[in-house]
């Protein structure tokens, strides 16, 4: 396998994993460790973070490490 080909199965991956994460993410309820709670809005790819997530009614972003679920699965 050429290096070519091993760089584009390893960017397949990452953007198959983001759109599972959007899809497990998007709608669910969150607390962020500053106290904002609220519905995440949108998942997006950060270089420095990897997940943030925007939640509806609140300015800006928050990396995926500083929210738990506030709903029960």
């Amino acid at each position: 396998m050429n290096e070519t080909t091993t760089v584009q199965e390893r960017a397949l991956s990452i953007l198959k994993e983001f759109s599972l994460a959007q899809t497990e993410l998007q709608g669910k309820g969150v607390i962020l460790t500053n106290g904002v709670a609220g519905t995440v809005a949108e998942v997006h790819l950060d270089d420095l973070h990897g997940l943030k997530v925007s939640i509806e009614g609140h300015e800006g972003q928050w990396p995926v490490s500083t929210f738990k679920s506030a709903e029960t699965d």
